[in-house]
């Protein structure tokens, strides 16, 4: 990008923020950045399983990066995603909000034809631009703000990076590429889907992990004087499973299973990737200011794309799309070095939708004026003592519905997909499934006729967020009963 357009760009952005701070009550907008406020790198992997990391538990991983940053930092172990999908678990992260409260119940759409060489003229759904984002938090906070890698989002009018508080974007809009033709092949005809600030980009033959780097450190590069936030959504290990030579060559050597093998090359090649980036922030004197947050976005995928498997959620039931502990229960660490603790494990309850206000606590900048359902980790990562700032957790996707408040869980209309077909529920236990995680981390038993009281009480906790016109049906009905 010329110098030129991108100071003509980021004046324009900081323009466009400076008003959408004020329409949500954002009180400390400048221009002028305070250089001793931290930097904050958020990266978020695709589709990786409970308990697939070494920090984790996985013993036939190779991932250094990951356990240093675990070593480096807290490693959360009853941390949970906004969901069991990608764009929905993005707009928590993202928003602070529940994602059916953010405008983003389900997936995003796919990627605009090939027909559309820029996105401003695009329409479509997508996380609605009245929701503040990260972004929006710190560009008003006078941070410099990228996205790089996956957005799934939306790309049509209001929804894409640059409508959300990004000066930057780098990457693909719908929900996953081949990483090197950068097609998206699934779903009709296939369509280029590599975008940089709206207009698209053609790089045949680049392998996608790697120009996220090179984008990412040519932003670092840029920035290095001024505090900013990067929201490196690596689009690792979801499928199509496309590792480097030389770990499928590894993971062969150690005669590791298909399709094990495939998605073991895809993490530990991930892995090599944040390596990179935080050797980069090492190199550049930066990395005792930045703050990196690592996380899945929700549990491994039995997709047929993703060849049925490869990822693993360890001893927690379900994978992705599922409700059930291993769709949505996954890696989560921060790392500060000298500002957060180094080396501890933390099993506090804890949810995507809480880095918004933990990142504004430790970052020293303002929340903004929205009712968020995050709620700030801070004492959590200062105690291990401390209580979970959640007595009450809840998600939703399609039919499913589930909510947890202290050791029960109780889930309605579950999915078991992943399950092997031996486990596969029972017909009574598709309706209500009650478990108590601190006993049943695997909700293998339902607990729902042993305990009816806690049931009970658990229904009675509407889903968050339910629609008015539906509680005003729900009242009426009870009324026309009675």
């Amino acid at each position: 990008m010329k110098a030129a357009s991108y100071l003509h760009r980021l004046l324009a952005a900081s323009l466009c923020a400076g008003a959408f701070c004020a329409i949500l009550g954002v009180s400390h907008f400048s221009f002028a950045a305070d250089a001793s406020k931290p930097n904050v790198i958020f990266i978020m992997s695709d589709d990786q399983g409970s308990i697939d990391a070494g920090c984790y538990g996985a013993k036939d991983l190779v991932t250094p990066g990951m356990d240093r940053l675990a070593a480096q930092g807290v490693r959360f172990t009853q941390f949970y995603s906004a969901a069991p999908v990608c764009s929905p678990s993005r707009a928590g992260l993202l928003t602070g909000r529940y994602p059916w409260l953010a405008g983003m119940p389900n997936n995003g759409p796919e990627p605009p034809s090939e027909a559309d060489d820029q996105l401003e003229t695009l329409t479509g759904e997508g996380l609605p631009r009245t929701e503040a984002t990260l972004a929006d938090m710190f560009r008003a906070a006078g941070y410099a703000t990228a996205h790089i890698g996956k957005w799934h989002l939306g790309s049509g009018a209001g929804h894409k990076p640059l409508d959300h508080g990004f000066d930057y974007s780098f990457g693909f809009m719908g929900g996953c590429i081949d990483n090197y033709t950068h097609f998206f092949y699934w779903e009709g005809p296939a369509r280029h889907d590599l975008w940089e600030n709206n207009r698209r980009v053609r790089l045949p033959g680049r392998y996608f992990p790697d120009l996220m780097i090179e984008k990412a450190e040519a932003f670092i590069d840029h920035h290095r004087d001024r505090p900013f936030f990067m929201y490196f959504a690596i689009n690792m290990p979801h499928y199509p499973y496309q590792g480097e030579d030389k770990w499928l060559q590894y993971y062969k050597d150690k005669n590791v299973p298909y399709p094990r093998n495939l998605y073991a090359a895809f993490v530990s090649t991930l892995d090599e990737r944040v390596q990179r980036l935080v050797k980069f922030l090492e190199d550049s004197g930066l990395r005792e200011r930045t703050i990196i947050v690592y996380q899945s976005d929700n549990g491994h995928s039995v997709e047929e794309r993703a060849h049925r498997g490869g990822g693993s959620s360890g001893p927690y039931r379900g994978a992705k799309f599922s409700l059930f502990e291993g769709g949505i229960r996954l890696p989560a660490i921060v790392s500060w070095p000298g500002h957060v603790a180094a080396g501890e494990v933390r099993g506090q309850v804890a949810h995507g939708c809480d880095w918004m206000p933990t990142l504004a606590e430790l970052c020293g900048v303002s929340l903004p004026k929205r009712e968020l359902n995050g709620r700030s980790l801070v004492p959590v990562l200062r105690s291990a003592d401390a209580p979970s700032p959640h007595d009450t957790l809840q998600w939703r996707l399609g039919q499913q519905w589930a909510v947890r408040q202290g050791p029960w869980k109780l889930l309605h209309r579950p999915n078991d997909e992943a399950d092997a077909p031996a486990s596969k529920l029972a017909p009574a236990d598709k309706e209500w499934f009650l478990a108590n995680i601190d006993d049943d981390s695997g909700e293998r038993t339902n607990l729902a006729s042993l305990h009816p009281e806690i049931l009970e009480r658990l229904r009675k906790l509407e889903p968050a967020g339910r629609p008015p016109e539906k509680k005003a049906a729900a009242q009426k009905q009870k009324q026309a009963s009675e």
